[in-house]
């Protein structure tokens, strides 16, 4: 089980409060996380990441165990707390301006 951490206004869109959690087939990536996030959550699709190119929108981050994992490969497998449940995948709105 993958927890997940969303944004205020991506819980508000989802119906949720807190953290959810989502199974994933196969190797925990992003890739299966947003997946199965959508799956779960139709409404949330296009909104993380682009419909036709499936590329991850600008001013949304993905960071797990205090790492940046926004410009890692989206196949690339989740580090192990993350996969365990343990700690959350969190998925962060960005913010720019100055």
């Amino acid at each position: 089980m993958i927890r997940v951490v969303l944004p205020f206004h991506l819980r508000t869109l989802a119906r949720v409060d807190g953290e959810v959690e989502i199974e994933v087939e196969g190797p925990a990536t992003v890739l299966a996380v947003l997946d199965a996030l959508e799956a779960r959550y139709p409404m949330l699709r296009g909104t993380i990441r682009d419909h036709a190119t499936l590329r991850r929108r600008p001013f949304i981050r993905f960071f797990a165990c205090k790492e940046d994992l926004s410009n890692a490969p989206p196949n690339a497998v989740l580090p192990g707390p993350i996969c365990s449940g343990s700690e959350p995948l969190l998925i962060v709105g960005a913010m720019a301006g100055g």
